[in-house]
């Protein structure tokens, strides 16, 4: 079982943004920018291109939804989507508001944001 998988199960917690039957999103606990979200399929897939057609149509749909959300509520020009999919073996989707491409570089030092402010973008932003 994937650590996603656990945060899913609620057995891990997380600063949850949306969920559906099918597809989770919450906020990348190391993230590149205030709002760094991840959108995960609930059905544990390793490689995102591994999901049939349907599945990945409607993740990215879902993943549209919070994007829009973190458009709307974090200070942002735009938001950035990565799908690197190396560090954790489940299908995942990056959702990073953006101001300039250079935020977009995941070699850049991480935030380290307080569970105060992390649980506040999440009220902001969670649909």
């Amino acid at each position: 079982m994937t650590i996603f998988s656990r945060i899913i199960a609620g057995e891990i917690p997380c600063y949850k943004i949306a969920e559906d039957d099918r597809f989770f999103a919450f906020l990348d606990i190391n993230p590149m920018t205030k709002g760094h979200t991840l959108v995960v399929p609930k059905q544990e897939t390793d490689y995102l291109f591994d999901l049939d057609d349907l599945w990945l149509a409607d993740m990215m749909v879902f993943a549209k939804k919070v994007a829009s959300s973190l458009q709307k509520h974090m200070d942002c020009v735009r938001v950035g989507v990565a799908v690197i999919g190396l560090e954790v073996p489940h299908a995942h989707i990056h959702l990073i508001p953006i101001k300039s491409e250079s935020d977009m570089n995941f070699r850049n030092p991480k935030l380290k944001l307080s569970p105060d402010e992390m649980q506040e973008i999440a009220q902001r932003v969670r649909i």
